[in-house]
């Protein structure tokens, strides 16, 4: 069989693609090697939109991903753990909220840093949390006409 020479590079063209695909998808993931960052957990009431490799953010700069998620069947909070790049100490007076990037944006872990001198230990968990707000509960309590948007008689 005869190769000429634009099948070879069609077909380096196309293993360069598949090996770029690959890259950008651990990245988009979150995939990290061991020993990267420490993990911290957080319970929230609601983890709605957060996902295996959502951001974690502190001043709206990524500092770590989301590695795991379960429903905790005793208190019914989901229990997230993330992994903090390890260059990133967090007040241990720290709190996490779940954020949305707007209207029609991701989801992602807010970090709200505390005024502690003392820093989490890998493993911590943080205690202060605040679960997502959904959009959709909000609109049907301000169209369902409960009485907040009218105003008040005299």
């Amino acid at each position: 069989m005869r190769e000429s020479l634009s099948e070879v590079i069609v077909g380096a063209v196309v293993l360069v693609a598949a090996v770029g695909f690959l890259a950008y998808a651990a990245q988009a993931t979150g995939f990290r090697r061991d020993g990267d960052g420490y993990d911290l957990t957080a319970s929230f009431r609601s983890a709605e939109g957060v996902q295996l490799g959502s951001d974690i953010r502190l001043a709206g700069v990524k500092i770590g991903t989301v590695t795991a998620m379960r429903l905790n069947s005793e208190t019914y909070r989901a229990e997230t753990v993330f992994s903090i790049d390890r260059g990133v100490p967090v007040p241990d007076d720290s709190s996490a909220v779940v954020a949305s990037e707007g209207l029609l944006g991701g989801t992602y872990i807010e970090i709200v840093p505390g005024g502690s001198f003392d820093m989490f230990v890998p493993g911590a968990e943080i205690i202060d949390t605040q679960g997502a707000v959904s959009l959709l509960q909000l609109l049907l309590q301000y169209v369902g006409g409960d009485g907040s948007a009218e105003p008040a008689v005299q």
